[in-house]
């Protein structure tokens, strides 16, 4: 039987339980490093609510295969961060939460509106960085300052 404060806990953590789901299809890519994680050497941890994988493939990954000419140090796939080591997430934490906020804003449309405000800022004449100069980058470097 619920309790009166146990049945409004539960409303109050329905909001939030929707916001992991909206974000789900963007967190479950991130999700698919979970399995390689411990093979190869990587290691994970949550801290507010974001589970966050460093190391081994994520590093490999992260290094070697992002758009960015010289790699990432992290990346928010939803409620999922990917980061080189625990230092570069340390680092990173401010900038990838917001990242968080992001996704649970746009969900499944997240990657697709990223990549998307790269790609017009890539094809326009004027010399612009498609990854410094993209909203969602502009929006987290601001609030993690």
């Amino acid at each position: 039987m619920l309790t009166r404060s146990g049945f409004l806990g539960s409303l109050r953590r329905l909001p939030k339980v929707a916001v992991y789901l909206w974000a789900a299809p963007t967190s479950a890519l991130g999700l698919t490093f979970l399995p390689f994680l411990h093979l190869t050497g990587g290691s994970y941890q949550i801290v507010d609510g974001v589970l966050e994988l460093h190391g081994g493939l994520v590093r490999t990954f992260l290094r070697d295969y992002t758009l960015l000419p010289h790699g990432a140090a992290a990346m928010t796939l939803g409620h999922v961060v990917l980061g080189l080591d625990r230092d570069a997430l340390d680092r990173s934490r401010d900038h990838e939460r917001v990242h968080v906020r992001q996704c649970e804003r746009w969900g499944p449309l997240f990657i697709p509106a990223y990549l998307l405000a790269s790609a017009w800022i890539a094809l326009h004449p004027r010399v612009r960085d498609p990854y410094r100069d993209n909203p969602f980058e502009r929006e987290a470097y601001d609030k993690a300052r």
